[in-house]
C-alpha cells in the first residue's frame, strides 16, 4: 500500500496549547488544555480521475490543517478501487489512528470500513459524501441538495436558453453509488421540473468518468440533435460533453453546466463553452473535518449544527454543511483570488492568458 508521508506538526508549546484550547481539548487541574494521547488521523480519499480536487486540493488543505492542529495525518488515495481503500483502512487502524476521515467509493465498502473502525474504537467521519447505511459519527460536506438546486437555477439562466419558450435538455448524472450524486440530482431536478417549456429528453449516469460521459453524450446528441442544454454533474464530465459539441460545431451554442470550479471548468467558462460551475472551496470541508478530528481526539464530542438523514437507515447523522457558490463569467476570478486555484493552473496558454486578463484573473 502506498501512503503519503505523515504530516507531523513541529511548533512551540504555547502554540500547541492555544490550538488545543481552541478545539476544546481536555483540561488538567490548572485549567490548561492537555494534549490528546492519540494524535493520529487517517484520511481515505477515493480516486484521482473523477475530480482534480482529490489529487492536490484536499490533500494539501488537509495537511495544512493537520500541521495547525498538531496532528499526525496519513492521507491515502484508493485510485478508484474499493478493495484498495479497505486495505488502506486496515493498515491505518493497525497504525493506531484514532479518527478516520472517509470518502467512500461505494456504500458497501464504506460501511465495511466503518464497521471495522468501530470494532477498534476508531471514530469515523464521512468526508464530502455520506456512506449510506454506514455508522459514521459525523458527516462533513456541502449542502449537496443546494448544490444541485443552484445548478438547476444557473442552467435555466444560461444565455443559450434564457427566455426560450421551449427547451429540450438531457442530464448526465454522477455515479449511482455516490449519495452526493443522488442529492445533486434531487436538487437540479426540483428546479428544472418547474421550468415552463423545459422537457427532459434523456438522463443517464456518467459515473464521474470522462470516457463514460463522452460515450453517453454522443448517443444522446445523436438521438436529440436539437437539444438546447446539458445538465452535467461536474466539470470533468462537462469537458467530455464540450469535446463532443466541438466536434459537431455546437460548442457555445448549447448550455452546459458543471461543478467543482476546476481549472478546466474556469477555462471553459471564460471561452463561453460552459455556462457555469459550482465552487466548493476545499477549506469548507477540510478545515472543519480536521478541527473536528482534533476535538474528538481531545475527548470532545461536539454538537453538529445540522443533521442529514441516511437514506438507508433513516438515522440522522450529525452534519457540518457548507454553502456553495455559483461561478459564471461574472465572477470567474473568485477561485483564483481565494487561492483555491493558481493563475498558472488556469492560464496555461497564450490564448487563455488573454482570457484571464480580460476576466480579472491576475
Amino acid at each position: 500500500m502506498k501512503r503519503n508521508t505523515p504530516v507531523l506538526a513541529l511548533a512551540t508549546a504555547s502554540v500547541l496549547l492555544a490550538g488545543l484550547a481552541g478545539c476544546g481539548g481536555k483540561s488538567d487541574s490548572s485549567g490548561a488544555a492537555a494534549a490528546p494521547k492519540n494524535t493520529k488521523v487517517g484520511i481515505l480519499l477515493p480516486d484521482t480521475a473523477s475530480s482534480p480536487r482529490w489529487v492536490s486540493a484536499d490533500p494539501n488543505e488537509i495537511n495544512k490543517q493537520c500541521i495547525a492542529y498538531q496532528l499526525t495525518c496519513y492521507v491515502d488515495n484508493a485510485n478508484g478501487t474499493a478493495s484498495t481503500q479497505q486495505s488502506q483502512a486496515q493498515a491505518l487502524i493497525n497504525a493506531g489512528v484514532g479518527v478516520l476521515l472517509l470518502t467512500d467509493l461505494d456504500p458497501g465498502s464504506g460501511k465495511a470500513i466503518q464497521s471495522l473502525a468501530q470494532q477498534h474504537n476508531v471514530v469515523t467521519i464521512d468526508y464530502d459524501r455520506l456512506t449510506s447505511g454506514g455508522s459514521a459519527s459525523y458527516y462533513v460536506s456541502y449542502d449537496n441538495v443546494k448544490v444541485g438546486a443552484d445548478q438547476g437555477t444557473a442552467l435555466a439562466a444560461c444565455p443559450q436558453v434564457k427566455g426560450k419558450s421551449s427547451v429540450g435538455y438531457v442530464e448526465i448524472d454522477g455515479a449511482p453509488t455516490d449519495n452526493n450524486a443522488t442529492l445533486f440530482a434531487q436538487g437540479y431536478n426540483s428546479v428544472l421540473a418547474k421550468q415552463a417549456g423545459w422537457k427532459k429528453l434523456a438522463d443517464q449516469t456518467g459515473n464521474w468518468d470522462a470516457a463514460t460521459a463522452q460515450t453517453v453524450f454522443t448517443t444522446m446528441l445523436g438521438q436529440h440533435p436539437s437539444l438546447n442544454a446539458v445538465m452535467v454533474a461536474n466539470d470533468t464530465m462537462a469537458q467530455s460533453v464540450i469535446n463532443v459539441l466541438k466536434s459537431q460545431g455546437l460548442a457555445g451554442k448549447v448550455a452546459v453546466s458543471g461543478q467543482d470550479a476546476s481549472a478546466g471548468g474556469l477555462d471553459n467558462i471564460m471561452a463561453g463553452t460552459q455556462c457555469f460551475s459550482i465552487y466548493k472551496p476545499v477549506a469548507g470541508e477540510a478545515d472543519v473535518a480536521v478541527k473536528l478530528a482534533s476535538q474528538i481526539l481531545g475527548g470532545q464530542r461536539p454538537t453538529a449544527p445540522a443533521t442529514t438523514k441516511d437514506p438507508v437507515t433513516g438515522r440522522e447523522v450529525p452534519s457540518y454543511l457548507a454553502t456553495p457558490t455559483v461561478i459564471t463569467k461574472a465572477n470567474v476570478a473568485l477561485p483564483v483570488t481565494d487561492g483555491y486555484l493558481t493563475k498558472a493552473a488556469v492560464c496555461t496558454t497564450s490564448a487563455l492568458s488573454k482570457l484571464c486578463t480580460a476576466n480579472g484573473i491576475k
